[in-house]
């Protein structure tokens, strides 16, 4: 190889790498969102409901302010294997490249930076570690009554994206501002 190809494969392998950092460092990140939503059935029976679901999903009643209809579910998030193991492989291919790159770089016992591959499970440890978290799903039940009167209930809903979305699928409730 030509000596200008070298260091800009290098500077071109440093940026992946800051890549690789950020993306592992994202995959633990909490993603909370507010949302509202509405259900066309009335306050009482969507309450079971929703009581229903988050049992089944191993949540807990944590809180309870009946004066503001208001609930809030905790529940053990867990680590995924799938991705710890894809993170590991992941972050073993990241730095094989970054080693390759550094023992072309410098010739003269070049074949240490091999070595850097081994740090590679310390990425799916870090994540199993801190994904494993109590989250929190905060619910606010309102009544409205719709222009023809059918029954109708408004959800204010803070939680973990993933969470909002399941929630809305399993029990077909809208958004607030798609109906409005």
């Amino acid at each position: 190889m030509t000596v200008p190809v070298l260091p800009s494969t290098f500077v071109l392998t440093a940026l992946l790498a800051v890549g690789l950092f950020f993306f592992i460092k994202a995959s633990v990140k909490d993603r909370i969102q507010q949302e509202k939503l509405i259900a066309q059935q009335e306050a009482e029976s969507l309450l079971t409901q929703l009581q229903a679901y988050f049992s089944s999903r191993a949540y807990r009643v944590a809180q309870t302010n009946p004066a503001e209809n208001q609930i809030t579910y905790e529940g053990l998030v867990r680590p995924s294997w799938f991705l710890a193991i894809f993170l590991t492989l992941l972050t073993a291919v990241g730095l094989l490249c970054l080693a390759l790159v550094l023992s072309m770089l410098v010739q003269d016992n070049g074949e240490w930076f091999l070595g850097l591959v081994i740090l590679s499970p310390l990425t799916g440890l870090f994540y199993w570690q801190r994904s494993r978290r109590i989250e929190q799903v905060s619910l606010k039940l309102e009544a409205a009554v719709d222009s023809v009167s059918q029954p109708q209930s408004i959800i204010t809903v803070r939680g973990h994206r993933d969470e909002l979305a399941t929630l809305k699928q399993s029990l077909g409730l809208k958004s607030w501002d798609s109906t409005h």
